[in-house]
């Protein structure tokens, strides 16, 4: 079994990401998402850019990249909110 050659591109690292995130903030709004599930939908919304716009000719790329999107967007989410709550908190006191 051969594995495909996945390439990080400019997409990967600037577009797709900012992109899941946006999307999952609109979501979390409109539909009032749980927070427990906004994680879910920003690994769903990394699947479906993945399968059907990055990667729409290799199935197994897509799902394969699909995570890393999703949970990129995740983590950088938790990263910018912490680090906002962070810089608040310090400058309250």
């Amino acid at each position: 079994m051969n594995f495909p050659t996945i390439h990080t591109n400019f997409w990967d690292a600037v577009i797709a990401i900012p992109v899941i995130i946006i999307i999952t903030q609109i979501i979390k709004i409109l539909f009032r998402v749980q927070s427990k599930y906004v994680p879910l939908t920003a690994l769903i919304l990394g699947l479906l850019i993945s399968v059907f716009i990055s990667h729409r000719h290799h199935f197994i790329a897509g799902l394969f990249m699909g995570w890393f999107y999703g949970y990129a967007a995740i983590g950088n989410y938790a990263s910018l909110k912490t680090a906002i709550l962070s810089y608040r908190n310090k400058h309250r006191n």
